[in-house]
């Protein structure tokens, strides 16, 4: 499993030659259309799991359930809300650096280019009411082509309403265009990377589909960092299974997206219904 950055794709090029499965979950979305198309050509004889979603892909697998439960999804909703005082390494905030650049998602069916830290909106979560904004994630890629939802959008927000306000006033002054250097990257950081005493991981998924609209909220009390760890162990052991299949896959094509989970809680995940 690369668990860190791999920029050239050595990692990936070494296992798919071998033979080896290989499993990622620290791809941005440009990156990750990357490495599906660099594996594809190679043809993977093992399976390649780019396991990148929001927390190594638990959000992707949570999405694929709600759709699976309403015959489909037209429309996928990702809303996270970022603990501040969660314990987490400075590559926790690694996505403060692609702020100053647009990215494309579908909506309603077509490709469209949007900014990140635009079309906010408030939403509830656990105990609190959160304004979150767009981002750039790899499901918002994936999920149209696995799921074929035909909007699909994430959007993140902050525990601290300053640090909200903080970065929407960063992005309105442009920071995150003309400080895209080294030598503004304290400064970028600055303004997330405070890590505290420990803080609860939270993410809401809202699906509309055939049968309806329904959503969840997953919750680890143990942070982003253990949620993660919970994506990658089940890629791994999704990898290994005896009826993986050689080639490129995605967290939300998962077998029984449902029982999977199910066995979430046994990892010390809850997800919350309505």
């Amino acid at each position: 499993m690369s668990t860190v950055n791999d920029p050239h794709d050595r990692v990936l090029s070494a296992a798919v030659e071998a033979g080896i499965p290989y499993v990622d979950i620290t791809r941005w979305t440009t990156r990750v259309a990357r490495a599906a198309t660099l594996a594809g050509q190679k043809s993977p004889s093992a399976p390649v799991y780019l396991s990148s979603g929001w927390m190594g892909g638990v959000t992707n697998i949570v999405a694929a359930a709600l759709a699976e439960e309403l015959g489909g999804a037209s429309t996928i909703d990702v809303s996270i809300r970022y603990d501040v005082n969660d314990i987490a390494g400075l590559d926790s905030v690694d996505f403060i650096d692609r702020l100053g650049q647009d990215f494309e998602v579908m909506q309603q069916g077509n490709p469209i280019t949007v900014s990140p830290l635009t079309d906010t909106r408030w939403v509830d979560f656990p105990g609190s009411r959160t304004k979150v904004g767009r981002i750039d994630t790899p499901e918002q890629f994936t999920f149209p082509m696995t799921l074929g939802a035909e909007t699909a959008s994430t959007r993140i927000g902050f525990s601290s309403n300053a640090s909200t306000t903080a970065l929407l006033a960063a992005k309105k002054v442009g920071l995150f265009r003309w400080g895209r250097g080294d030598r503004f990257t304290p400064l970028r950081r600055g303004l997330l990377y405070s890590p505290g005493k420990g803080g609860s991981a939270q993410v809401r998924i809202d699906v509309t589909g055939p049968s309806g609209t329904t959503s969840a909220t997953i919750v680890d009390r143990q942070g982003q960092a253990h949620l993660t760890a919970v994506g990658g162990a089940l890629a791994v052991r999704r990898a290994l299974a005896d009826d993986a299949r050689p080639g490129v896959t995605f967290p939300e094509s998962l077998p029984n997206p449902r029982r999977t989970v199910s066995e979430l809680e046994s990892f010390g995940v809850a997800v919350l219904r309505p």
